[in-house]
């Protein structure tokens, strides 16, 4: 009897070590100082003044721009996305990488590793072919995934003079749409000084899956080209997460909603935010600032994270924000525009995981001429959208909004 406690403890023990083995973070802070200090280096002193910024919120034409640049690469390509995926699309844009690399040009992809376990095989034909490739922050037990620490950004630098920041993952369902609703997102495309920021997350996000001295080679000024002034927009390009970054995303965000005066208009997959975001938004709205959301209305896997975002709508109602649900699909876009003059676009959902536990990539754009334009596009996404109506969110069954607690409980593993 006592050899059976004895197992029991044992495995309890073993199995308590497993859980937290795979929750533990694997991604630390870049080892070698020395390395990161020298790949800031190298990117040319410039403002944020300077640069040109092209909107896609369809994937179709985002894709053909993506690959129209790649076509055009003369000396590298450097691709960082949350999720490559292998069905045509995916394998289409391959055959095109590998096709420059036999033209000469370098490759380098990096996706995250724990979202794409089973794409590995499709990636070693990609190294078959020249391909540098590359999973961030490789599990510590390969069959047990932890979601924590993920590398969420969307990063294309072609040959140092264009860049692609946003949203959107190279899958086929973003342009195809899910059997319920298109798939609708927003990624752009820069070119000036700023560039040349994308280009520094990639190569220290290279670095930290590298030895520093063999990725040291992204310090080269040939990663770098001298700033030159492509148009009239200010650019800053934000990074945050647990690599040193800390929630820079998060505060930024909170400055653009404790500042806004006239209007903030926020699109999101999720609302589930963080208690400071939230205390932004809802400050905004109580101090009369027009302030506008729209999600979807369902979500596209799952049903713990459409709950968890239900639980956040009636404090936000309350506070007098507008909540709309977009009726032709699926609302991938992570957007804000405030106030006639500032814009925010990336990898950033209005949620916990995107805020505080995963890699993130933002531009944030001073521009009349640009939030003019993501006014239109905002203006445009509420044209087929419905507005929650408060006194009928308020009505829905006492055992919808005890499901939605329950969820909340656990929202910030969303």
């Amino acid at each position: 009897m006592q050899g059976w406690v004895i197992t029991i403890c044992v495995l309890a023990v073993l199995t308590a070590y497993i859980v937290w083995l795979a929750g533990k973070p694997s991604v630390t802070p870049l080892v070698d100082k020395k390395a990161e200090t020298e790949l800031r280096s190298a990117v040319p002193e410039h403002g944020r003044e300077g640069n040109e910024i092209e909107v896609f919120t369809g994937f179709s034409s985002m894709l053909q721009a993506i690959e129209k640049d790649v076509e055009q690469a003369e000396s590298y390509v450097h691709i960082l996305f949350f999720k490559f995926e292998d069905d045509p699309v995916g394998r289409s844009l391959a055959g095109l990488l590998a096709r420059k690399v036999a033209a000469g040009v370098e490759v380098r992809l990096m996706v995250d590793d724990a979202v794409n376990m089973g794409r590995r095989g499709f990636y070693r034909d990609m190294q078959a072919d020249g391909i540098q490739v590359r999973g961030f922050s490789p599990l510590h037990i390969p069959l047990i995934k932890s979601d924590n620490y993920r590398n969420h950004r969307k990063i294309v630098v072609v040959d140092g003079r264009v860049a692609y920041i946003g949203g959107m993952n190279i899958a086929e369902r973003y342009g195809a749409g899910l059997d319920w609703g298109c798939w609708r997102d927003t990624q752009i495309r820069i070119e000036g000084p700023a560039v040349a920021d994308c280009e520094l997350a990639f190569a220290l996000d290279w670095t930290h899956e590298n030895a520093p001295g063999a990725a040291l080679e992204l310090a080269s000024p040939k990663y770098y080209a001298e700033p030159v002034s492509k148009g009239g927009i200010d650019v800053d390009i934000v990074c945050s997460g647990p690599l040193g970054e800390g929630p820079v995303i998060m505060h930024r965000v909170c400055e653009i909603l404790d500042s806004a005066r006239e209007y903030a208009w926020l699109e999101s997959p999720y609302l589930i935010p963080t208690k400071e975001v939230m205390a932004s938004i809802c400050a905004a709205a109580r101090r009369g600032v027009d302030v506008r959301l729209i999600i979807p209305p369902r979500g596209d896997r799952g049903v713990l994270t459409p709950l968890a975002t239900k639980a956040y709508i009636q404090e936000a109602l309350d506070a007098g924000v507008r909540i709309a649900t977009y009726d032709k699909g699926y609302m991938h876009s992570k957007t804000i525009v405030c106030d006639d003059k500032i814009v925010t676009v990336g990898s950033t959902n209005i949620d916990v995981r995107s805020y505080v536990l995963d890699l993130e990539i933002n531009a944030f754009i001073y521009s009349t001429e640009f939030a003019s334009r993501m006014k239109q596009v905002f203006l445009d996404d509420e044209s087929v959208s419905t507005y929650i109506e408060p006194e009928t969110w308020k009505k829905r069954p006492f055992f919808q909004k005890l499901a939605e607690q329950f969820a909340k409980l656990f929202s910030f593993q969303f």
